[in-house]
């Protein structure tokens, strides 16, 4: 090797030695603090040439003081460099991993329910405030109360007057409405087992779709026909709303302000109360008409008040979801099953779906399918 390639072999590995800090022996002057050293060799001289008498209470200060300012170092030397700082100090801790929920797969209880009508256009089970489930078989309207697992016999109707086609509670859980096949609505109170009223007139067939906005009782029958009824007033009907063929569902949103209606006519329509007495023939705020079958599952979602879900029947098998301010439908999910109901969770962002024989539980707005719950042997009412 020639002096020129030694030489210039010789700063390559000096340098590279310099960059990496590997001779321990060399102090390195890009790791020093200067003004740090200075100031400790001239106040160590001034404490040698002027000693100054100094209290224990003044020393732990000094000392104390020395640490919070990185004041208390004895060297003044470095031979390598310090690492370097966390570009985030008060960066926060790493996320827990989320406890994963449970979900059941098996019954908590399971009730007889001989002579439950096999109609997918009937709405016979209602789960009131009180924890109490309304049941209708048959002519009979039956309660089991959740909380001590009892079953008590609300009412029998006459033939005459039966079956019975629908039930729903009151807000306050007490009160139940009941639709029957004669096209007549009844009242019930749950606590006395006694009979408010009977609206008469104010259909002409079965009704078989009820829903409750405060002291309102909205009824929807076969005949197409939707009607608001104040309980409290002898003059009932104080609204009329008209656009179906045959009614298959009614639900009012979480405000009360808007309504939706499914029917056979494959269409849901969303209503705004405050139109219920127009005159006008398309008082509807919304005509949705994307389902390719009857229409019998509603729910509007309790976390986001402008979000209504529908689901549809056998040639449909689809979960659609409507923003009921604009009318746009911004999701459909298939299910593989007709849609028998639909109910929003209160306390997680899930929906749950009825079918024939199952009920799936959905997380939102993914629609994941987070758990599928068989049992049924036939359809199935949420």
């Amino acid at each position: 090797m020639d002096a020129g390639t030694w030489s210039s072999s010789r700063k390559i590995t000096l340098r590279k030695a310099s960059q990496e800090n590997l001779d321990r022996f060399i102090p390195n002057r890009s790791a020093m603090d200067f003004s740090y050293a200075h100031c400790i060799l001239t106040e160590r001289k001034k404490e040698e040439e002027n000693p100054v008498p100094m209290s224990v209470e003044s020393h732990a200060y000094k000392m104390r003081l020395a640490e919070a300012l990185n004041m208390n170092q004895s060297r003044i030397l470095a031979f390598k460099n310090r690492p370097p700082t966390p570009k985030n100090f008060l960066s926060p801790p790493p996320p827990q991993p989320q406890r994963k929920r449970y979900i059941p797969r098996t019954s908590e209880n399971k009730l007889d329910a001989p002579g439950i009508l096999d109609d997918f256009y009937l709405n016979l089970l209602d789960w009131g405030s009180s924890n109490v489930l309304s049941i209708a078989l048959g002519n009979t309207v039956y309660l089991w109360d959740a909380s001590d697992r009892s079953t008590s016999e609300l009412v029998t109707i006459d033939d005459d007057d039966g079956p019975v086609t629908s039930v729903c509670w009151a807000p306050g859980g007490r009160h139940l409405a009941i639709g029957l096949n004669n096209s007549h609505v009844q009242v019930w109170d749950s606590a006395t087992c006694r009979l408010l009223r009977t609206l008469r007139g104010v259909h002409q067939s079965r009704v078989g779709s009820l829903a409750w906005n405060k002291d309102i009782l909205t009824t929807g029958s076969t005949d197409g026909k939707i009607v608001d009824n104040d309980i409290r007033v002898g003059s009932h009907i104080v609204g009329t709303y008209t656009g179906h063929h045959q009614l298959c569902n009614l639900k009012w949103s979480v405000s009360g302000k808007q309504l939706a209606s499914a029917g056979h006519d494959n269409l849901v329509r969303v209503w705004d109360r405050s139109m219920a007495s127009s005159n006008s023939p398309t008082r509807w705020l919304h005509r949705l008409d994307e389902h390719r079958a009857a229409v019998k599952a509603l729910a509007w979602c309790p976390f986001q008040a402008n979000l209504l879900a529908s689901g549809g029947g056998g040639d449909d098998q689809g979960i659609k979801f409507w923003n009921t301010d604009t009318g746009a439908c911004l999701n459909t999910v298939s299910t593989g099953s007709q849609v028998c109901a639909l109910l929003w969770s209160k306390k997680e962002r899930e929906l749950l779906s009825s079918h024939q024989n199952k009920l799936i539980l959905w997380k939102y707005p993914s629609m994941l399918r987070l758990a599928e719950l068989t049992g049924h042997r036939k359809g199935c009412f949420t």
